[in-house]
């Protein structure tokens, strides 16, 4: 590696360890999603599977707990260091199909500078080890690719398996090697080898506690996400949203510099054709299918996280590699100068627009509902609440709230949600001797009240009326309801409609 190589390493490594050391500032004192909560109870029950997703987001937080404790940092650290074995394998990748520090370099850091990348990585779903896992299938694809040796196949299985691990949306990298190695006619050999098909059975093996978990739950899992978008319902709204929500995930100037990587891969031929097929064969195969998916339901931003990976390495191409007109490389130069600030700019802007609504002048925003914004203060409140009425155990209504409630209040209480118990299969049942005494129940105030409770108990009695705020916003206004006289069961269990 010459001394101008050395230099662009050094300084990737040190723009890439600011990034993290940023988003861990951020982490620990932006509160956590509700989705977060509802992940960190699963972290506290571990298991094959759960109705959602498959476990790695659990296993992630779990680590990440067990050195930082039951925090906000805590959630969030481990998903945050991973960003830089994700940073090592995407930079990798870049230079093995299309050669040269720069490219790898820029492949890193537009990929740290996405909204994707730094605030998927911090905000804990299982987008986040898909993203990193989905870099290694990349970087073992491209292992193979370089060396041809068959042992790098098992690399790429354990890749492939590991974000199965992380959620179903990786199945389509199978799909996405089968049409690499049969593009590509110097790579057919392949098919004739055990390697591949060995590397198959690793993913397997590591998948298959998925399988397992589902096998003794009547497939719950797979029912729900695998039917997601069913052909019956053609509602191409949807579609609309698909590319706005990417040009914001990605950040506008990467988003320029992805599309015109992915033009320059197809008519400029940029790259030898097996780095390119790779490159587009991973992309086109999922954002394909999500193409498909918003014809029927909608497809939330942060599902596209698999294709960021090879979206980044072709912005990094077609910056360094391809000869463009005067008017287009100006435009590139541009977008390849300023992306970096801008996404940082657009993260911190986020995270204090998410912590105290300056921006928008207190009004509502996107975030306001998920970010846990005044929960701890809330939870305060309602433990103030219970300790006075003698409740025994706090009911919620939804996931969400539940996991907040979890997280926000003493703990040790006992918080459980009242329907879905499908939701919480792999956690302890709540003491009976607690769902037995005086319960409250927290949900958002409704003019109707709660029908269905007053079928349940004899006695339902709002006893207090508390609001989270986001500084003078209030973000929500809860009712408080003191429950007593069970007539029976508390907690519904009736299954959930993928198991009728």
């Amino acid at each position: 590696m010459g001394g101008a190589d050395a230099g662009i390493v050094r300084n990737t490594a040190l723009a890439i360890l600011a990034l993290v050391g940023l988003r861990l500032v951020a982490a620990a004192f932006t509160p956590i999603t509700f989705d977060e909560a509802y992940y960190w109870m699963w972290s506290n029950n571990l298991a094959g599977g759960y109705y959602d997703h498959p476990p790695m987001v659990a296993y992630v937080i779990r680590a990440g707990t067990m050195i930082a404790g039951d925090t906000e940092l805590g959630v969030r650290l481990v998903s945050i260091l991973l960003a830089l074995p994700m940073s090592y394998a995407v930079y990798r990748s870049a230079a093995i199909l299309f050669g040269g520090a720069r490219v790898a370099a820029n492949s890193a850091i537009l990929l740290n500078v996405t909204m994707m990348a730094s605030v998927g990585t911090l905000i804990v779903t299982p987008d986040a080890p898909l993203l990193v896992a989905s870099s290694f299938v990349l970087f073992f694809l491209a292992k193979v690719l370089e060396t041809g040796r068959g042992v790098w196949w098992l690399a790429v299985g354990a890749a492939v398996g590991a974000a199965l691990l992380s959620k179903y949306t990786a199945m389509f990298f199978g799909l996405a090697i089968l049409i690499w190695l049969a593009a590509v006619p110097k790579l057919r050999p392949w098919f004739l080898s055990p390697w591949p098909y060995l590397g198959g059975l690793v993913a397997l093996a590591l998948f298959s506690p998925v399988i397992l978990w589902n096998a003794d739950h009547q497939w719950v899992s797979f029912a729900k996400q695998l039917g997601r978008a069913r052909i019956e319902d053609f509602r191409p709204v949807f579609i609309a949203e698909l590319i706005p929500t990417q040009i914001a995930f990605a950040t506008p100037l990467v988003f320029i510099l992805g599309a015109m990587g992915l033009h320059a891969l197809t008519w400029h031929r940029a790259g030898a054709l097996a780095s390119r097929v790779l490159i587009e064969t991973m992309f086109w195969t999922i954002v394909a299918y999500f193409v498909w998916h918003s014809l029927h339901a909608r497809v939330e931003a942060n599902w596209f996280a698999p294709v960021y990976p090879p979206f980044i390495v072709a912005a990094a191409a077609a910056a360094n590699l391809v000869q463009w007109k005067p008017r287009q490389r100006r435009l590139l130069d541009f977008c390849l100068r300023w992306a970096a600030p801008t996404g940082v700019v657009m993260f911190a802007a986020l995270i204090v627009q998410a912590n105290t609504g300056w921006l928008s002048g207190y009004r509502r925003d996107a975030t306001v509902r998920s970010v846990g914004i005044g929960w701890r203060d809330l939870a305060a409140e309602i433990e103030a609440v219970r300790a006075r009425s003698g409740a025994t155990c706090v009911l919620a209504q939804d996931y969400g709230t539940t996991g907040w409630l979890a997280f926000y209040l003493p703990r040790g209480t006992c918080v459980a949600q009242q329907s879905q118990r499908i939701r919480w299969v792999n956690m302890p049942e709540p003491d009976p001797k607690l769902v037995a005494g005086k319960l409250l129940y927290v949900d958002e105030l409704r003019s109707d009240g709660h029908p269905v409770l007053n079928n349940l108990f004899a006695t339902v009695t709002q006893i207090a009326q508390l609001q989270r705020k986001r500084g003078p916003l209030v973000v929500e206004t809860y009712g408080i309801d003191l429950l007593e006289g069970a007539k029976g069961d508390v907690l519904d269990r009736s299954p959930p409609p993928e198991a009728r």
